[in-house]
């Protein structure tokens, strides 16, 4: 089973231009550890959503809400507890996300950018939460200041859920492609600092128990699907939803009613990290043949 997920996770190692190839050697065997955790779950909350302030029209990024409605469907459907968290102007494309992967009933928990996270934290804690998962979700630099792949300070847009996050008594796993997530601060600053364009202004500080690396966050969520199909053959239905239509689906939907955007291009159309459905799923068809 090791040999499996480790081979699964090499096909998220594929660097898209980011200098993350360092990174990806870095967190080597973090899927395992992440999916581990999440198969021993009672209880999932899902921190997601990334603004994005010069698109057109500003919007949540693709990237990120559509892989945790992936996710919050697995476990949901396997009866584990799941909520999802972000920032209030991401809400309405997580919501929608999560309509169109079938979880509309999974709750939205939404904090505004400046705002406070406690009483998320209180709501996590009273539902049995054991294991926060972040996914392409924006956190705090060495500064305490939040910025994407720019360097732009995304302070007043940014609610303060890595507090949430870091807030416990939950395992900690998180999903990233560029330096810049929860969940990053994992690996050696110098690290990033020295690979990843602007790594020493925007390289997240906070760190995750599991790391889990990827070219492109939503392949991070093809790879705890597949990894919780093979650690958790009683969950029959994960390896479905490694599905090119319902992945598309998501994207369309959350584009057409979230609104959502492509976070590299800034546009508002049903790309994720400026490559369009069908080449995210050559990275997901090489992760299916993989298990057979």
């Amino acid at each position: 089973m090791s040999d499996l997920i480790d081979r699964i996770e090499a096909e998220l190692h594929r660097d898209v231009g980011r200098g993350m190839d360092a990174v990806f050697a870095a967190t080597k065997g973090g899927l395992r550890g992440a999916a581990a955790a999440l198969a021993r779950a009672r209880g999932v909350g899902i921190i997601t959503g990334f603004f994005v302030p010069g698109a057109t029209p500003p919007a949540a990024e693709t990237d990120g809400p559509a892989g945790a409605a992936l996710l919050a469907r697995a476990f949901f459907d396997a009866g584990v507890t799941c909520r999802v968290a972000t920032d209030t102007i991401c809400a309405q494309a997580c919501t929608v996300a999560l309509h169109a992967a079938g979880v509309g009933s999974v709750p939205v928990d939404g904090v505004a950018p400046g705002g406070d996270a406690t009483q998320v934290i209180a709501a996590w804690r009273d539902a049995g939460i054991d294991v926060a998962l972040a996914i392409e979700r924006c956190g705090p630099a060495a500064d305490g200041i939040p910025r994407n792949m720019r360097g732009r300070d995304l302070t007043d847009y940014v609610a303060p859920l890595d507090r949430l996050f870091t807030a416990g008594p939950w395992r900690t796993v998180a999903i990233g492609d560029g330096g810049n997530e929860i969940g990053m601060g994992a690996v050696p600053p110098a690290l990033i600092a020295e690979h990843v364009p602007l790594g020493e202004t925007v390289g997240c500080v906070v760190p995750a128990e599991h790391l889990v690396s990827a070219g492109v966050s939503h392949w991070g969520a093809y790879g705890v699907l597949a990894a919780l199909s093979v650690l958790r053959p009683d969950w029959r239905h994960v390896r479905g939803l490694l599905d090119p239509g319902l992945d598309a689906a998501i994207v369309a939907a959350m584009v057409a009613d979230g609104p959502a955007v492509d976070g590299v291009t800034l546009s508002r159309v049903a790309t994720i990290d400026s490559r369009d459905m069908a080449t995210h799923h050559t990275v997901l068809a090489a992760i299916t043949t993989l298990l057979g």
